[in-house]
């Protein structure tokens, strides 16, 4: 053995190794017990506490006092009520309370009294504020209670006092915040879950308005080429045999609006990618070229004027398109249903607070002007009403049919998609 300040050095030395050696070795021990805590049922939780206590109070109170009888009894009245503390909160503690009140009566000091502390965290984490107030006033007499006959014969009254009800403070207030938090972490999650409900309902409601507009894009160009198509072969058909020469022209133009149709098509389905080619080479049509599809309304056989005031470069291009597809539909309305020889005029007023568009034809053939069964009409009317405005289609007095829409171009009126 070594004597002197050295080896009193390699002891303190000696010491701290072994101290960092058992941490190093018990922290893995205790790392495993935390995560097998943590797969255990509830139930665990509620008797793990209670047994602690229990078998606590029992050690220390076999050592320092010398206990009475009923001490056992008393002791295991305490802790036991802890099992249901978190299932009836104040039940559980007005348990604990009764059984204290008896263990004061018999004058018998017992450690299991920090049973009460637990069931007062309980109440206070788990209960409304006033049950806790209520648990923490029940508490507050039964300290001053004990504190005035085993404190106050020594003159320690006002100490333990004070240093109890500091204690129990403590206790309540950590239980109010642990529920105050656990409201809080509720509501987060609950806002979460809201929060994700409404985004996943936007982005069905956004898949719903893509599809319809897709499908007013789509029965616009099928409904428009295909009746131009049909118009050209009856008129080619017809000039086959008389005049070879305009039946050949009919077939070319048939396979000129054949391209476009194919050509419209695929822009219309380009344009779902912002950073696709097609939106660059194909942009989307627009007033000006009215022109070009009153020119193909006159060659499947509808006579057809364009009259434009204003000047169109102001307009959005989605608003221009919105018109152009308002005129599309009303001219290949008229073609299917109005008789040879009907003429149709377009007349487009261009500001910078609107754009009306009225297309009127004097075919003799009345149609109805009530709900129908097409998608014709209320795609057009969808169409005006996201720009705020309105339209409105029936036979003109005496004959023929007229088609009349306001866009709003305010910024009230928003944009069509």
């Amino acid at each position: 053995m070594i004597d002197g300040p050295v080896a009193g050095t390699e002891w303190a030395g000696q010491l701290v190794r072994y101290a960092a050696f058992a941490s190093a070795q018990t922290a893995r021990p205790v790392r495993a017990l935390l995560r097998t805590g943590a797969r255990l049922p509830p139930v665990a939780f509620d008797v793990l506490p209670a047994a602690a206590i229990f078998f606590g109070s029992v050690g220390l109170n076999g050592k320092v006092y010398q206990d009475p009888p009923g001490a056992l009894i008393l002791q295991a009245a305490l802790s036991l009520p802890l099992v249901w503390r978190r299932r009836a909160p104040l039940a559980v503690f007005c348990a604990v309370a009764v059984v204290a009140s008896v263990q004061w009566l018999i004058g018998v000091q017992l450690l299991t009294d920090v049973a009460l502390l637990v069931a007062l965290y309980t109440v206070a984490a788990r209960s409304t504020w006033r049950r806790t107030l209520m648990a923490a006033a029940v508490l507050e007499t039964g300290i001053l209670l004990a504190s005035a006959r085993w404190a106050a014969p020594d003159g320690r009254f006002l100490s333990s006092a004070v240093f109890l009800t500091a204690v129990a403070v403590a206790i309540a207030v950590t239980g109010t915040n642990t529920r105050m938090r656990r409201a809080h972490l509720a509501s987060l999650e609950d806002r979460a879950v809201r929060l994700e409900r409404e985004r996943d309902q936007r982005a069905r409601l956004a898949v719903a308005d893509e599809r319809a507009r897709i499908a007013r894009e789509m029965h616009d160009i099928v409904t428009h080429n295909l009746s131009v198509m049909v118009a050209l072969a009856d008129g080619a058909v017809f000039a086959q045999t008389r005049s070879p020469d305009r039946a050949t022209t009919a077939m070319r133009q048939i396979s000129g609006t054949g391209r476009q149709a194919l050509t419209d098509m695929r822009r219309s389905l380009g344009v779902l990618r912002v950073d696709g080619p097609d939106a660059l080479r194909h942009p989307m049509p627009g007033i000006a070229q009215l022109e070009s599809l009153a020119g193909q309304m006159r060659a499947a056989g509808l006579p057809t004027s364009l009259d434009l005031e204003g000047d169109p470069v102001s307009i959005p291009a989605a608003a221009q398109l919105t018109v152009y597809r308002l005129a599309q539909e009303a001219l290949t309305n008229a073609l299917k249903h109005t008789p040879p020889g009907t003429r149709a005029e377009v007349r487009v007023r261009c500001s910078s607070e609107a754009v009306t568009v009225d297309v009127t034809d004097d075919g003799r053939t009345a149609r109805a002007p009530g709900p129908c069964s097409g998608h014709g009409i209320p795609g057009m009317r969808e169409r005006a009403a996201a720009y705020g405005g309105t339209l409105d289609a029936g036979p003109l007095p005496g004959s023929g049919w007229q088609v009349s829409a306001t866009l709003n171009l305010c910024p009230a009126g928003g944009e069509a998609a």
